[in-house]
C-alpha cells in the first residue's frame, strides 16, 4: 500500500490526528527522497493500560506510510525517572513491556515483522554513547534539564541527578537510533525542543518531532499508570472495564476533558474508520458514524447519551482487550506479570535508601495491604466495661480454636443490642494491649466521619460470611499477612492512612475495593467517610 501513495499522502498519513509537528519542512524533503525512519520509546515502569492504544494506532500510520518504525524500551530512563523501577526489576519488566506491546499491536493488526525493538541498556552503556553523556552534560544547564523534563520526569523537591541526565539521554537517542522523527506525546515537548537546540552542537542533526496530544484518563484529568481510577489495564476483566467505565468522566453535553469520547477520536476511528452507537429504538435506535466530528457534535448537542457512548465504548475496548487477555493466560505470561509488577517489593524501597532519597518513596513491602490481617468476626458476647467509656467485647468469633476480647469506644454510637451476633471486620495481628486493665487482642475496624457530632458504624461483611474469612484488597489476594506487625514500622498506620469509604459506601484501599470470597466490604451510611 505504502508504494502507491505519494510523499503527500504519507505525510497527511504520519502527522494525522497529531497535535504538533516539529520540523514539517524537513520530514516532506525526507518524503521525496526516501522512507523516514522514526522511533517511539517508552519508559518501563508502570503497567502499560489502554491509553497507549493511542501511540500503537499512530504506529498502524506509520507503517501504513511505508516508515521505518523502531520501539525503544527504555529500561535506563525507567531507573533514572526516580527509580520508577528498581534496578533489580528492569529487565523482568523489559520483557513484561515486549510482550503487551507486542500483543496490543497483534490485537490491532499490526505486522510485528515491520518493526524493530530495541533495549536501552543495549547500546545506552557503550563507550560511545557514555561519552556523549558527558560531552552533553557539559553543555547543558542545571536549569534547562529540569525544564525540559518537567512535564515528564516525577518532580519532587529534592530531585536526584538521575532526573536531570533524563532529557539528554532521551536527546541522544535520536542520533543513536539513527531516526528522521521521534514520536511522542506532547507532554514531552520540552525534551524534543532541547534536542533540537543541543545535538547540533554535538555535531548531529536536528530531528523532527511528532506529538500526539495527551488523552484524557477516566477522571478527566491524563491517563496515568499510577493513579488507578484514571485508567483501564491491559488484563482488567470484561467485568473491570465494565465497571471503570461506568464511573468515568463522562458529562452530558461536556466534550472537553472527555477520556471516553477522546479514545474514539485517537484509537477506533484510526483503526477502524468508523463507530457504531448501540441503543434502544425508542431513543433512536442503532447509529454508525464515519466521522467523529458528526459524533462530537451529536453528544455536544445531548443526542447521543453518555450511557449508550460508554457501552459502545465498552464493547469496542473488549474486542480489542480480549486477545491480549488470552495470551496473558499462559502460566509464563502470568508468572511474568507477577514477578515484574510484584504486590511486595522489597527491593524497591531499599533502592532509594541507598540512591540517597528522591521522593522520599515508601517500601512497597510496608505498604503492601496484604500484610495487614482483616477477617470477618461474629460477636459472641458483648459488655460495659467496668473502667471506661468503651464497650467490652468479652467473646468474638475470627476463626480461631478460641475466641478473642476486644475493647472498642463504640459505646457512644451503638447500642449492645445492635452488636449481639453481629457480624464485623477485626484487624487480628496487631500487638496486644491493655485498655485500662483489660486486653484488647485485636481492633473493631468501624467507618466514621469527624464533626459535631462525631459518626460511627461497624463494617459490615457480605451475607453468607463466615468468622474467620478474609478480608483482602483488590488485586492483592495473594499476598500473606504478618504473624504480628512490628509496631515500629507502622505498617498499619500507614495503610490505614488510604483506607477509605466511597460515595457508594464500599470500603476501599487507594481506590481498590476491600473484598472478601463473598463480594465487597461496606457501611450503612457513612458515604466518603474514614476506616480506624
Amino acid at each position: 500500500m505504502a508504494d502507491q501513495l505519494s510523499p503527500d499522502k504519507k505525510f497527511q498519513l504520519i502527522t494525522r490526528n497529531l497535535q504538533e509537528v516539529l520540523g514539517e519542512e524537513k520530514l516532506k524533503q525526507v518524503l521525496q527522497e526516501r522512507e523516514v525512519k522514526v522511533y517511539w520509546g517508552t519508559a518501563t515502569t508502570g503497567k502499560p493500560h489502554v491509553a497507549y492504544f493511542v501511540p500503537m494506532s499512530k504506529i498502524a500510520d506509520f507503517l501504513k506510510a511505508g516508515c521505518e518504525v523502531t520501539i525503544l524500551f527504555a529500561d535506563l530512563h525507567a531507573f533514572l525517572d526516580n527509580m520508577k523501577a528498581p534496578w533489580e526489576l528492569l529487565e523482568l519488566r523489559v520483557k513484561y513491556y515486549e510482550q503487551v506491546i507486542k500483543a496490543m499491536l497483534e490485537s490491532i493488526g499490526v505486522p510485528l515483522d515491520k518493526l524493530k525493538f530495541v533495549k536501552g541498556t543495549d547500546f545506552q552503556l557503550s563507550r560511545e554513547y557514555t561519552l556523549d553523556v558527558y560531552r552533553l552534560s557539559s553543555m547543558v544547564t542545571e536549569h534547562d534539564a529540569k525544564k525540559a523534563g518537567a512535564e515528564v520526569v516525577k518532580q519532587v523537591e529534592h530531585p536526584l541527578l538521575s532526573g536531570l541526565l533524563y532529557p539528554g539521554l532521551q536527546a541522544l537517542d535520536e542520533e543513536y537510533l539513527k531516526c528522521d522523527a521521534q514520536f511522542g506525546g506532547v507532554d514531552q515537548r520540552k525534551i524534543f525542543t532541547l534536542a533540537e537546540k543541543y545535538l547540533p552542537s554535538l555535531g548531529y542533526a536536528k530531528r523532527s518531532h511528532l506529538m500526539n496530544p495527551m488523552v484524557p484518563g477516566l477522571t478527566g484529568a491524563k491517563m496515568s499508570s499510577s493513579e488507578e481510577e484514571s485508567k483501564i489495564d491491559l488484563l482488567d476483566s470484561a467485568g473491570d472495564v465494565k465497571k471503570k467505565l461506568k464511573k468515568a468522566f463522562c458529562e452530558p453535553g461536556n466534550i472537553q476533558n472527555n477520556g471516553v469520547l477522546s479514545f474514539v477520536k485517537y484509537v477506533i476511528f484510526p483503526l477502524h474508520g468508523e463507530f457504531s452507537i448501540k441503543r434502544d429504538p425508542k431513543w433512536g435506535g442503532d447509529k454508525t458514524y464515519t466521522d467523529f466530528e458528526e459524533l462530537e457534535k451529536d453528544f455536544a448537542a445531548e443526542s447521543v447519551h453518555p450511557g449508550d457512548l460508554k457501552a459502545s465504548v465498552e464493547a469496542s475496548l473488549n474486542q480489542l482487550l480480549a486477545p491480549i487477555r488470552k495470551k496473558f493466560e499462559s502460566p509464563e505470561l502470568r508468572k511474568l506479570s507477577n514477578t515484574a509488577y510484584p504486590s511486595k517489593t522489597k527491593g524497591a524501597g531499599k533502592a532509594a535508601k541507598a540512591g540517597g532519597g528522591g521522593s522520599g518513596g515508601e517500601d512497597d513491602d510496608e505498604l503492601s495491604p496484604s500484610r495487614v490481617d482483616i477477617r470477618v468476626g461474629k460477636i459472641i458476647s458483648v459488655e460495659k466495661h467496668p473502667d471506661a467509656d468503651s464497650l467490652y467485647l468479652e467473646k468474638i468469633d475470627v476463626g480461631e480454636p478460641e475466641p478473642r476480647t476486644v475493647v472498642s469506644g463504640l459505646v457512644a454510637f451503638v447500642s449492645q443490642e445492635e452488636l449481639q451476633d453481629r457480624l464485623v471486620l477485626v484487624l487480628c495481628n496487631l500487638k496486644p494491649q491493655k485498655m485500662r486493665g483489660i486486653e484488647s487482642q485485636a481492633m473493631l475496624l468501624c467507618a466514621s466521619i469527624e464533626g459535631e457530632p462525631r459518626r460511627v458504624e461497624p463494617l459490615d461483611a457480605p451475607e453468607g460470611s463466615s468468622p474467620g474469612d478474609r478480608v483482602f484488597v483488590e488485586g492483592y489476594e495473594t499476598g500473606k499477612p504478618d504473624d504480628r506487625l512490628n509496631p515500629k514500622k507502622k505498617v498499619w498506620e500507614k495503610v490505614q492512612a488510604d483506607l477509605k469509604i466511597s460515595d457508594e459506601c464500599v470500603a476501599q484501599w487507594k481506590d481498590k475495593q476491600l473484598m472478601t470470597k463473598l463480594g465487597q466490604i461496606t457501611c450503612k451510611t457513612l458515604k466518603g467517610g474514614n476506616i480506624s
